[in-house]
């Protein structure tokens, strides 16, 4: 009898916990679609219930949701990683403590910036190192950049760097994973709209399906953790359509 309590008391713990995850980027989180397909992802693995999108900003530029859909982000059109890393990151993480930050940034760091991937890469260990002094245990998902229609140089050294970069980073207390959106893995210019840089519906379908499955993993992950844990992980409240 003691067994099945030490199980019901998991299941109960895991029924009841919130995984906070913060999608984090620029343009391409806040005014395309792909969050939406993410969710839905999300609801067939069962689990939607036990998730809070954290972020200061809940717009949705026009993008048909499922119904439950959690609008909070941090994507924010035109910024750069250079700037967020640091400026910005270390409020919204200690404001939220995401148990989980998937992000894309370095877009316009190439193209507004003109910087180089190392100036990027150097940008995004700032921003995991924030991320941890929020959250020790904090998951990290690292997308490899989308390409620009002119197939940009920078976006493709930053790619081709990315995994060497995520193993130099990576520990067992703070995992990073890499969402692959890159035009190696698939990303054609028939998934971008006219202007070269943000993705159409098809683009939308390819970033949700490089991203869904990590993020459901790292979130059963967590799931797990506080089932183990007696569930340490709050419940939050959380904005919804």
């Amino acid at each position: 009898m003691k067994f099945r309590s030490l199980s019901l008391a998991a299941l109960a713990a895991t029924a009841s916990a919130q995984v906070k995850v913060m999608l984090l980027g620029d343009s391409i989180t806040e005014i395309t679609c792909w969050r939406p397909l993410v969710w839905e992802q999300l609801t067939s693995a069962g689990i939607a219930g036990n998730v809070d999108f954290v972020g200061s900003m809940n717009d949705l530029q026009g993008c048909s949701a499922p119904s439950g859909f959690d609008r909070d982000h941090e994507g924010h059109s035109g910024w750069q990683v250079y700037d967020i890393a640091r400026n910005n990151i270390a409020g919204w993480v200690q404001n939220t403590k995401p148990d989980i930050v998937q992000f894309m940034l370095g877009t316009n760091d190439v193209n507004i910036g003109k910087r180089d991937a190392t100036s990027i890469l150097g940008s995004f260990e700032l921003l995991i190192t924030a991320i941890r002094n929020a959250n020790p245990n904090a998951k990290i998902i690292v997308d490899k950049l989308i390409p620009t229609s002119w197939s940009d140089a920078t976006v493709e050294a930053v790619n081709t760097a990315l995994p060497n970069w995520v193993a130099q980073h990576t520990t067992t207390e703070s995992p990073i994973a890499i969402a692959d959106c890159s035009r190696a893995a698939g990303f054609t210019n028939a998934m971008l709209r006219s202007d070269g840089v943000h993705p159409n519906d098809q683009g939308d379908q390819f970033i949700a399906k490089a991203v869904g499955p990590q993020l459901i993993t790292f979130i059963n992950d967590v799931l797990g953790a506080s089932a183990s844990s007696g569930g340490s992980t709050s419940r939050r409240n959380r904005r919804r359509l």
